[in-house]
């Protein structure tokens, strides 16, 4: 009998520091559009994350697990990964040793975390439970942007929907 062989996520290996952390997050994306039930394949994780004072904090202290730096950014540009920081920006594109992983404070045409949580679904992750935008949100984002990429997933979301309905 072979050994199986448990494979995790890119989404589970990403997000278990930040769940591990307390960290206040909602799966935005790809990886939300796979939670829901689309077969596009993504190579990245974004979140949108509660912009608090101690949410910032336990978020510097979960991503220092994934060792991230700025996604473009010049090798030795400084960067300093605290809260401070965080507070000081609003959306960052990471490169982590486990992938691609873009934090988002605002989502066009969404609004900040407590915008995009009015409507967002709780779903399994591995054995964590997950808040997940919603699918309707998920379509007015996809619609927002109109990049080719974004096209594409509209009509997965779009037939998603429809049989949701049915």
């Amino acid at each position: 009998m072979a050994d199986s062989i448990e494979r995790r996520s890119l989404a589970e290996e990403i997000l278990e520091p930040l769940i591990a952390g307390g960290v206040e997050f909602i799966v935005i994306g790809g990886q939300a559009e796979t939670l829901l039930g689309s077969a596009r394949v993504t190579y990245d994780v974004d979140v949108c994350y509660r912009r608090t004072e101690g949410n910032l904090e336990r978020l510097a202290t979960a991503l220092k697990a994934l060792k991230p730096t700025l996604r473009g950014a010049p090798p030795d540009l400084p960067f300093i990964l605290d809260a401070r920081s965080l507070a000081l920006g609003n959306n960052f594109t990471f490169s982590t040793e486990k992938g691609p992983f873009d934090l988002l404070g605002y989502v066009e045409p969404i609004g900040g975390y407590d915008e995009a949580a009015i409507n967002a679904v709780e779903m399994q992750l591995g054995p964590w439970t997950v808040k997940v935008l919603s699918l309707d949100d998920l379509i007015r984002i996809k619609e927002h942007i109109q990049r080719p990429k974004d096209r594409d997933s509209l009509m997965h979301l779009l037939a998603i929907r429809k049989l949701r309905e049915a």
